[in-house]
């Protein structure tokens, strides 16, 4: 065998091995890690060195919402998408005390992004994601480089007259207000969410709702009582994140799926007061975009992220 013979040889299985290699970078695992008394399930993918996306979802949901998303991003970016504590497959160690509130919720969060040892990120927000990201980014500005808010909301009038009942119950928590809350946390009142304002309830996989709720079942609906009894607090830190807007116009679009029947479409362009140059854009469908719209967002969010996330 002569050199040149040996050369192409080992060109091509450095070629294979670093295909290989890009390949695995590209599948989805499936971890967990202990932060603060806490097992944090995550999924992970696309090149580790790459820029970081963080993910975060909301309520009747988990990073299980992401399972499109992620491969579509992983190519170009580094995709991290916790369950955020009370739901999907993240669990309170046995014998810790947790208060489920949004503070904590982000403290989590915020805790984990450390020990991933993440200290630049891009968010994606929906939903209960968005209070958790908000206070991310007011708290820490430098990490952020951009976001994606998805039906998250940050301004008081992008809340429907559907968050009446929890009004009253912010306003005046008794134990009746409270009980009237739970039939947000019906498996039919869940699937509704999912299919309100969609033109076609075929495309939403039925599995979608349905570990959602069985989340709810085995975790225990106290946990979601208490987050909805806490959100009202979310509103009263919104003056904050304002003025994280104007001070450090981030940037930002806004993706809206515009018959939400939770966050109107007047949360979406209230981003533009604080940030002139946030972007927005609305989709003829309901809260869960992502189940519907998979591919626009996906499609927007690469073009969004590619012209503004630096290498």
């Amino acid at each position: 065998m002569n050199v040149r013979t040996v050369l192409l040889a080992a060109t091509a299985l450095g070629n294979a091995l670093a295909a290989q290699a890009a390949d695995s970078s590209m599948q989805v695992h499936h971890r967990t890690m202990e932060v603060r008394g806490v097992s944090v399930f995550y999924r992970e993918s696309g090149p580790p060195d790459a820029p970081t996306v963080l993910l975060l979802h909301g309520f009747g949901a988990s990073s299980y919402m992401f399972r499109e998303l992620i491969p579509a991003l992983a190519p170009d970016y580094h995709v991290i998408a916790p369950d955020l504590p009370g739901f999907g497959q993240t669990t309170v160690l046995p014998g810790v005390q947790f208060r489920y509130t949004f503070d904590n919720l982000a403290s989590v969060i915020d805790a984990f992004t450390v020990a991933k040892g993440v200290d630049r990120y891009a968010l994606y927000v929906f939903d209960y994601g968005a209070p958790v990201g908000w206070r991310l980014a007011v708290k820490h500005p430098e990490k952020i480089t951009a976001i994606v808010s998805q039906n998250g909301n940050a301004y008081e009038e992008g809340l429907s007259a559907g968050w009446a009942d929890m009004r009253k119950a912010w306003s005046e928590p008794t134990a009746e207000h409270r009980e009237a809350l739970r039939r947000f946390n019906t498996p039919e009142m869940i699937k509704w969410q999912y299919t309100e304002g969609v033109a076609d309830a075929s495309l939403i996989a039925p599995e979608s709702y349905q570990l959602a709720s069985a989340a709810i079942e085995r975790i225990g609906v106290d946990a979601q009582l208490n987050l909805l009894l806490d959100y009202g607090n979310n509103i009263k830190q919104y003056s904050e994140l304002h003025e994280f807007f104007r001070q450090h116009q981030p940037p930002t679009l806004a993706i809206w799926g515009e018959k939400d029947p939770f966050f109107l479409p007047a949360g979406a362009e209230a981003f533009k007061r604080d940030n002139p140059n946030a972007e927005v854009r609305f989709l003829d469908t309901g809260h869960f975009a992502l189940e519907t719209h998979g591919r626009e967002i996906a499609a927007a969010m690469r073009e969004f992220l590619n012209r503004s996330v630096k290498r």
